[in-house]
């Protein structure tokens, strides 16, 4: 199995259209403009559909945000899950939090409303409070608004020290409107699946290990899942195609457990 890391600094076209991505969302991701989007799609009003039903609209998204994945989205997913399910057998919740960890990014597509690459996929961060220079591409922060802004530019900004990650207004994307879907149909996943369904594009916390003054003691608990969830997220792209007919049983009866028939989206 071929393992790719993430390499934003690799000379090719590949690199100068990741960069470019992150310039323009760290200059339009402002606390203003994500109220606004977690209002809107928070009336999860778009579509009824199954979990299973987007995984396989999925198929007609790529994510120019990332450098190394140049495959449909469901076997990104697949290899996720197949990787994760292999090690920790006994933790069916976590080989299903692999499976609909990315699913938010139908956001792109025409019927949820073909939002623009930046406001669906990479790296997030908070907002509210000053951007962390460990967040991939920070130069390009310097345009957006919140920068300028008082209330938003001290390291603590508008929240509490200990506040916990919950009350902590994230960049709006794939990863918030997934919580969300899962949140408000009620799941019955453990909080630490929603914890990495939520956070798992928050790399300045799980690889520079900035923003933690921000946690509280179950954000540290979850903590310990995203990281283990994280390895098998970015080391498990793989050129071994997964059968999807094969494995799909198996996760429509994790589906069946977890989550109602159909789901507001």
């Amino acid at each position: 199995m071929k393992l790719l890391n993430r390499d934003y600094n690799a000379e090719s076209e590949r690199q100068k259209t990741v960069e470019e991505f992150y310039r323009v969302q760290h200059i339009n991701q402002t606390y203003d403009y994500v109220k606004k989007m977690r209002e809107k799609y928070g009336k999860l009003d778009k579509v009824e559909m199954s979990i299973w039903e987007c995984c396989e609209l999925l198929n007609d998204v790529v994510d120019d945000s990332d450098p190394d994945l140049d495959e449909p989205q469901i076997e990104h997913l697949l290899q996720t899950a197949e990787a994760i399910r292999k090690d920790y057998p006994n933790d069916d919740w976590l080989h299903l939090t692999a499976l609909i960890h990315d699913l938010g990014k139908v956001l792109l597509l025409p019927s949820f409303g073909g939002l623009p690459q930046w406001a669906v996929v990479g790296d997030t961060f908070p907002l509210g409070c000053a951007f962390d220079e460990s967040i991939v591409h920070h130069k390009y922060f310097k345009e957006n608004p919140d920068t300028n802004n008082p209330l938003y530019n001290t390291k603590n900004g508008v929240y509490k020290e200990g506040c916990g990650l919950d009350n902590v207004v994230m960049s709006w994307g794939h990863d918030d409107y997934m919580y969300l879907v899962a949140k408000e149909n009620g799941t019955t996943l453990p909080s630490a699946a929603l914890f990495v369904i939520r956070y798992h594009s928050f790399y300045a916390l799980h690889r520079a290990g900035v923003y933690t003054h921000l946690m509280n003691e179950e954000d540290r608990e979850n903590m310990k899942w995203l990281k283990i969830f994280n390895k098998y997220d970015l080391y498990s792209k793989s050129k071994v195609r997964i059968d999807v007919e094969k494995v799909k049983p198996y996760y429509i009866s994790l589906i069946e457990k977890y989550f109602p028939a159909r789901l507001r989206w």
